[in-house]
């Protein structure tokens, strides 16, 4: 039998599986979105991607700021959800409404649970070099992505695999995955697992910070942190006065033992720079004011000769003190 679905989540990670959910033989009742927010230059409101979607389809949509009130509890039970199906929902669910619905909630999350929890579970596979990561459909609990695991869809991480690149490929799998959970839940033949804290890491919130290039690391992990950081909050090196936002590279073999942030080589096929192992080679790349551009076009008007140097004086200190 068909069930009854609220749904709540807010990015587009999560409206990819509202449109999944749309078109399936569920009942969506309700959506539960963030509140609108300010954005773009003129800071106008704007309404999240999954509320577009919802308002399209015609389903009510729901934007408290808390569900922690009782009255929020008695909206929502007046929903007759089955299960609610949250993703990318950005406001914390308490036990109360995780109790509403008979089948209480599932969550999407973006990772092979036990494995990255936490906000940026995407960002930090990359990040770690990870070389798969995946979906997990989980009940939810109180914890933090703690609940026990009911469906698993791995996907590998490519070597070219971008933040953007791979968020899209899992918010695919994610609405494949809430599909064959729901078609479980309506069998009565959900097999559930319990998660191995032993086994759990914690996916950090990503922070602007940690943006900047310290080219004393291997080539390699910078490879990973321009990756991971695109398309933020994208990686940054200084070149002279200016900032420099790094939005595709390559790890290269380098035998030279310059310092840490020389550029080596540049022309049409990049920027090589020495880092604290093997060269880096800047493919695209972002000036003050301008736009993404390939290497290349960027140079023709602002040349850039081998021996300058990329980065802050400062970095180096701190690298050595790592």
């Amino acid at each position: 039998m068909p069930l009854k679905i609220v749904f709540a989540g807010t990015p587009e990670f999560a409206r990819v599986a509202l449109a999944a959910l749309l078109q399936s033989e569920h009942e969506v009742r309700a959506v539960y979105t963030q509140p609108d927010r300010p954005a773009g230059r003129g800071r106008k409101l704007s309404a999240s991607p999954v509320k577009q979607l919802a308002i399209d389809a015609g389903v009510a949509v729901h934007q408290p700021p808390s569900l922690k009130p009782a009255a929020e509890h008695e909206i929502l039970r007046g929903h007759g959800a089955d299960v609610i199906v949250v993703v990318a929902y950005g406001l914390i669910l308490p036990r109360a409404v995780l109790d509403i619905p008979r089948h209480g909630c599932l969550n999407i999350h973006a990772s092979l649970l036990p494995r990255w929890r936490g906000a940026a579970p995407i960002q930090r596979a990359i990040l770690a070099g990870d070389d798969e990561t995946g979906i997990t459909i989980i009940q939810m609990n109180a914890g933090l992505d703690t609940g026990d695991m009911l469906l698993k869809l791995a996907c590998p991480i490519a070597a070219d695999d971008t933040a953007q690149s791979l968020h899209d490929k899992l918010a695919t799998l994610g609405a494949e995955a809430i599909l064959a959970a729901l078609a479980h839940v309506e069998r009565g033949d959900v097999r559930r697992e319990a998660q191995d804290d032993a086994l759990s890491c914690y996916a950090a919130k990503l922070d602007k910070a940690e943006a900047l290039i310290n080219w004393s690391r291997p080539a390699r992990e910078l490879d990973r942190q321009v990756r991971a950081f695109n398309p933020w909050p994208v990686a940054q090196t200084q070149w002279g006065d200016k900032t420099l936002r790094v939005w595709r590279a390559l790890a290269v073999a380098s035998e030279s033992r310059a310092a840490p942030g020389t550029v080596l080589a540049a022309g049409r096929h990049g920027i090589e720079v020495a880092t604290g192992h093997g060269a880096l080679r800047l493919l695209e790349i972002q000036l003050p004011g301008g736009r993404p551009l390939p290497v290349a076009a960027i140079l023709n008007a602002h040349p850039l000769v081998p021996g300058t140097m990329l980065g802050v004086a400062e970095q180096a200190v701190r690298s050595d003190a790592d």
